[in-house]
């Protein structure tokens, strides 16, 4: 007999936005189709940063991302490394007749271990011994710049040029060349950044502590509750009625007012006394004029 076909319901795809991680602002990079969430999940993106950034002089860089998570039908990322577009590096070492490679692990302040390949590029040929010492220099700066410095802003300093500039300064102390350029980068431990960036939606997620203000507030407000009870619970404990309280408080109201009187009193007194000194030191005066004159 021949076997029947079973037809399988096909479940319908759905279109997911891959969005850039929180260095880059949360961007729309792509759309991805999947009919199971967790097939979106360990897909690699390749965008050019000229589409972050809308700056055409970051044309020739190759940002690439990685989804780690879904969230309705938004798909977050994680930045894995980037790359210079082949033409770009042709045409620069096409320009310069020598070039210094090196490949350097290096970890970051908060742990994460990056691999950066910089290239510095001179007009003419260098001998064995300045490529030795510029590529001590170029590993140097760029561990230094990687110790100090989170994952974050160590990445920002690399994509905007600044790391190359740094090494470039201080390797024209050997010789005078060109430039040097992150031509690539790759990120090696791709866990730890996943955790990242799952502690940073949870914070966006509402997860964020209040200032410093507002808690102070709110505690202040708390131990005057707090206040309000333990006062209640001690009227209680002794006994005493809210009556007895009132005519407590009215009879130190009347008290306080006898005491502002006498006060008031005793200062219109010493304002006459004093009234009454002047005008006998003025009579004096006249008297004593009189008999001048006299």
């Amino acid at each position: 007999m021949p076997r029947e076909r079973i037809k399988r319901k096909r479940k319908e795809k759905e279109w997911y936005s891959v969005l850039a991680p929180h260095m880059f602002g949360k961007a729309k990079i792509a759309e991805t189709l999947a009919d199971d969430p967790e097939k979106v999940k360990g897909r690699n993106i390749e965008v050019s940063f000229q589409d972050l950034t809308n700056d055409f002089a970051k044309s020739h860089m190759k940002l690439k991302f990685k989804i780690v998570d879904t969230k309705g039908s938004e798909a977050n990322t994680v930045f894995i490394g980037h790359s210079l577009t082949s033409d770009y590096i042709k045409r620069m070492s096409r320009k310069h007749k020598s070039k210094v490679d090196g490949v350097f692990d290096v970890r970051t302040k908060d742990g994460i271990r990056v691999r950066i390949k910089p290239s510095a590029l001179a007009g003419k040929r260098l001998q064995t011994s300045q490529k030795r010492a510029i590529r001590v220099i170029l590993k140097e700066t760029i561990e230094k710049e990687a110790k100090t410095r989170n994952f974050e802003s160590f990445i920002k300093l690399m994509l905007d040029g600044e790391l190359g500039k740094e090494a470039y300064r201080l390797s024209k102390k050997i010789y005078p060349i060109k430039r040097v350029e992150i031509y690539k980068s790759e990120i090696l431990e791709i866990p730890k950044v996943e955790a990242i960036v799952e502690e940073e939606e949870v914070e966006e997620a509402g997860g964020t502590e209040r200032p410093v203000e507002e808690t102070h507030e709110a505690s202040e407000g708390e131990e005057a509750a707090a206040g309000d009870v333990a006062d209640g619970d001690f009227e209680s404990d002794t006994g005493e009625s809210e009556e007895e309280a009132e005519s407590e408080d009215a009879t130190g109201e009347e008290s306080g007012t006898e005491e502002e009187m006498v006060k008031e009193e005793a200062e219109e007194a010493a304002e006459e006394t004093a009234i009454e000194n002047t005008g006998d030191s003025e009579a004096a005066e006249e008297n004593e004029e009189e008999k001048k004159k006299s």
